[in-house]
């Protein structure tokens, strides 16, 4: 047992460290579901708070989508108090899920609104998720079969910083079946949530039926060949990402000239952006529109090749329009990128 648990904690030290995820006398707010990865999470990080002088803070929310999900939290909260470690839960509030979007983005919203104000209350430096290679390889999949680029497919990141807060997921080398071993052989039985083999879930259909098909019948490592590439496409996208944002810094502008647009959006210069290559060419128009939205989502391929058509054939004064609000204005010099205002329901 305790071969196990040194080897599992010297590859957490490993990915700490290589990643710089925690530095001394951190607060981390532990992000526990009840399940077996948060779990082991807070068992690792509590082993190396002595040495780090890490202040933990258990967080629980609950998603109340089954009529048991008031034992996880009953399970986290007799966790927290074993290991003397303070304790925050919270309930999803009635109604949430009936907001447009798949149940899983709901969820995940909500928990990072959680998460995130139980950081700003206590003063936390980081937030510590329990995500591992498994979850990564399947990011992975699911994105390459929806259709990605490169920052899809760099999928779950170690560290990653949103808005003021800083993630951590400091079991993103572990296998899955390692974190099961670990709890087995320490006399822990996590809380399991059935909804995981319910195969309405799009992750749990690559997680239970279309891993094991490859791993059966293609590559027994493909989880951690899928992992792995996610690791090497993070560091050609950093790169990436900072030519871009050189080159995004040098073009744009936060006034347009054309009158007509009274809303503040970003104005590049057309012919810089012309002469720049197509892959870092993209990388700031997603970067332009990130400025102004907070976010590229729901920007997909098929957006990417409608500016591009913008730019290359359609005439001064042509607009596209995209998700969000956000349209796109091709000057005689520049290209106007702005947020429309909502438009107002008269009432009748």
């Amino acid at each position: 047992m305790k071969s196990a648990k040194v080897s599992l904690l010297k590859k957490v030290r490993q990915t700490i460290n290589r990643h710089s995820l925690l530095s001394k006398n951190d607060k981390v707010v532990v992000g526990v579901s009840g399940g077996p990865d948060s779990v082991t999470l807070l068992l690792v990080l509590h082993s190396l708070r002595r040495e780090l002088n890490l202040k933990l803070q258990v967080a629980h929310l609950d998603h109340q989508l089954r009529k048991t999900s008031h034992r996880d939290r009953e399970f986290v909260e007799l966790l927290a108090l074993r290991l003397n470690l303070p304790f925050t839960a919270a309930k999803i509030k009635p109604g949430s899920f009936l907001k447009k979007g798949s149940v899983e983005e709901i969820a995940r919203e909500e928990r990072l609104n959680f998460l995130f104000n139980l950081a700003r209350e206590i003063k936390a430096d980081k937030i510590a998720l329990g995500h591992n290679q498994d979850d990564q390889a399947e990011t992975v999949l699911m994105r390459l079969i929806r259709g990605t680029g490169l920052s899809g497919l760099v999928s779950i990141l170690p560290k990653r910083r949103i808005g003021e807060w800083i993630i951590i997921r400091p079991l993103i080398d572990i296998p899955r079946e390692v974190i099961q071993s670990y709890l087995r052989k320490r006399k822990i039985r996590p809380c399991l949530d059935s909804s995981n083999k319910d195969s309405a879930y799009f992750r749990n259909r690559i997680r239970n039926h279309l891993i094991p098909r490859l791993i059966k019948d293609y590559n027994p490592n493909i989880k951690e060949i899928l992992a792995n590439m996610a690791q090497i496409v993070a560091s050609d996208y950093d790169y990436s990402q900072k030519v871009a944002l050189k080159a995004f810094n040098r073009l744009k502008r936060y006034r347009f000239k054309d009158k007509k647009i009274k809303v503040k959006g970003v104005e590049l210069n057309l012919d810089r952006l012309l002469r720049l290559h197509p892959a870092i060419q993209r990388l700031v128009l997603r970067l332009s529109i990130a400025n102004i939205k907070g976010s590229t989502r729901r920007l997909s391929f098929r957006h990417a090749r409608e500016i591009e058509d913008l730019i290359l054939y359609r005439p001064v004064s042509s607009i596209v329009d995209l998700p969000g609000r956000i349209s796109v204005l091709k000057d005689k010099k520049s290209l106007c990128i702005y947020q429309r205002k909502p438009s107002r329901v008269s009432k009748t």
